[in-house]
């Protein structure tokens, strides 16, 4: 992609300077965070091992609930147990959209397929797994933003991993407690102004001058970039000042209209192809257990499964705790059940339909990134090879992809707009000056974002982000037995016909904080 940046000297000497002044801190803290674990001749994260160990063990101790639970989750989701003076400041379902609109984007678009160029089919069975497990992930972490939450004298919430890791960790002492909190924060921040704002306005802009012509398009000028990142910035603004109950109002409409775009589109490469389905279904699974797969063999292709779903969904992070923290309910643990969609909806559902349609499609970019990786080249652009396959189906596609990337970017702004003034908040306090100082900030980032490539500034934010993962999941582990108690009696209570149509009376609320 061409950028203005490369068309006008100044700004391209600009972003050459922090590019090359991050590019060795970059290194060494990417180094860090993504340690690689080696088994034979594979290597993987131990970030990723550390995401994918939680789940495992936290699907063990709740007793499947990602399973068990999905019944109690669509009571909960459709408000049969809500009243209208519960406290918090969205309804269940809009902050399961605000968390989805965090999640579902690129990664299921473009991650999918650079994941069938690394791994093959069989890798689309492991991203499953990895999103069945991160369901528990969700609903654990996802219970305790809610349990531990700040409800403030005007009705807005605070809470997520900023509440519940303090407690978590006030056994170490309480410097350690807010160091590791302050750890968590600065991460968050610095991965929202950069990874979630950032790269998500410029690859906006890319793909909106894509599909109007490129560079020769009347976007390809020097000066549209800029002029695009003001208006895209402004189109934030509308929704950010309101906040939450803003983001939530968009979102619930948002969300689920780009979705079922996508998904419809999904749905006719597939029935389109309906008698090649088995087939893909079998080259899936075949892919997935057989010893002469790609990538180095079975564990090969389960660890770009399982690392590609880390990436999309963001289980054990910290991230979705926050927007969910914002819920209207006295039973913390009613939002853990829905949070269990989150994985399920984006990796369980959108990624296996991209997944089967570019399976089905067998567009020959597919073949030849394949035969790029198998050869010793990278991974190719994910996104190209899913616009292939649908367009083999749907000539005009591309388009409508555009359309539904922008969408997708649009609704992650938002949401990290959310994220990062909580970590703001916790860093330098809540008041009105200083959220509106956020604002700014944040909006001035998107402008720079669609101006301004800051490569290895988003590396980094990349990697701050999974720092959040060894953070908060450790925390996590530390209060289970809270959130375990807590479902223990919210189930009971469902079973007995405590939780009823009109709600859950306040006398019947939990008493705050922890009872370790």
């Amino acid at each position: 992609m061409t950028t203005v940046a490369e068309d006008v000297g100044w700004l391209a000497a600009i972003d050459d300077a922090i590019n090359s002044a991050f590019a060795p801190i970059t290194e060494v803290f990417s180094s860090i965070v993504f340690f690689p674990i080696t088994i034979g001749e594979i290597s993987f994260p131990a970030v990723v091992a550390w995401l994918i160990a939680a789940g495992v063990v936290f699907t063990v101790y709740f007793g499947f609930i990602q399973f068990r639970g999905l019944k109690v989750s669509t009571e909960v989701i459709r408000g049969r147990f809500s009243a209208k003076d519960d406290p918090g400041e969205v309804p269940h379902f809009q902050a399961l959209t605000s968390a989805l609109s965090g999640t579902v984007g690129l990664g299921n678009i473009a991650g999918v397929g650079a994941a069938m160029a690394l791994g093959g089919p069989g890798a689309t069975f492991w991203m499953i797994c990895a999103g069945l497990l991160g369901m528990a992930t969700k609903f654990a972490e996802c219970t305790l933003g809610v349990k531990y939450r700040d409800v403030h004298e005007d009705g807005t919430v605070s809470g997520g991993p900023f509440k519940y890791l303090p407690i978590a960790f006030r056994r170490f002492g309480r410097v350690p407690a807010k160091l590791l909190t302050g750890i968590f924060a600065v991460a968050i921040l610095f991965f929202g102004a950069a990874g979630g704002n950032m790269f998500q306005a410029n690859q906006t802009f890319a793909q909106v001058q894509n599909v109007t012509g490129g560079a020769d398009g009347f976007l390809g000028s020097a000066g549209a970039a800029l002029i695009f990142g003001i208006v895209l910035a402004l189109l934030v603004a509308a929704v950010i000042i309101g906040g939450i109950r803003s983001i939530g109002a968009t979102t619930s409409r948002l969300v689920p209209a780009m979705g079922a775009v996508y998904v419809t589109a999904c749905l006719v490469v597939i029935l389109t192809n309906l008698g090649q389905v088995p087939a893909a279904i079998g080259a899936i699974i075949d892919g997935a257990f057989s010893p002469e797969g790609m990538a180095g063999g079975v564990l090969g292709v389960m660890v770009v499964g399982f690392q590609r779903a880390a990436f999309s969904n963001e289980a054990g992070l910290g991230s979705a705790a926050i927007a969910h923290s914002a819920v209207k309910t006295r039973r913390p643990v009613s939002e853990g059940f829905v949070a269990l969609f989150e994985p399920l909806v984006d990796t369980v559902v959108i990624c296996t339909m991209t997944a089967l349609a570019i399976v089905i499609a067998g567009a020959p970019s597919l073949q030849a990134g394949i035969d790029q990786v198998q050869a010793g080249g990278g991974a190719p652009d994910g996104v190209i090879l899913t616009s292939d396959a649908f367009a083999t189906v749907i000539p005009w596609f591309p388009v409508v992809l555009a359309v539904a990337v922008v969408l997708f970017a649009y609704s992650t702004l938002i949401t990290w707009f959310y994220y990062g003034l909580k970590a703001w908040e916790y860093l330098f306090g809540r008041s009105r000056v200083s959220d509106t100082a956020f604002r700014i900030i944040y909006l001035f980032f998107t402008v720079a974002g669609c101006v301004l490539t800051f490569s290895e500034v988003i590396s980094f934010a990349d990697a701050a982000l999974f720092v959040c993962g060894f953070v908060n999941l450790l925390g996590v582990y530390l209060l289970l037995p809270v959130i375990k108690r807590d479902m223990k009696e919210y189930l009971a209570d469902r079973r007995s016909g405590k939780l009823h149509e009109l709600g859950v009376e306040p006398e019947e609320a939990p008493a705050a904080g922890p009872q370790l």
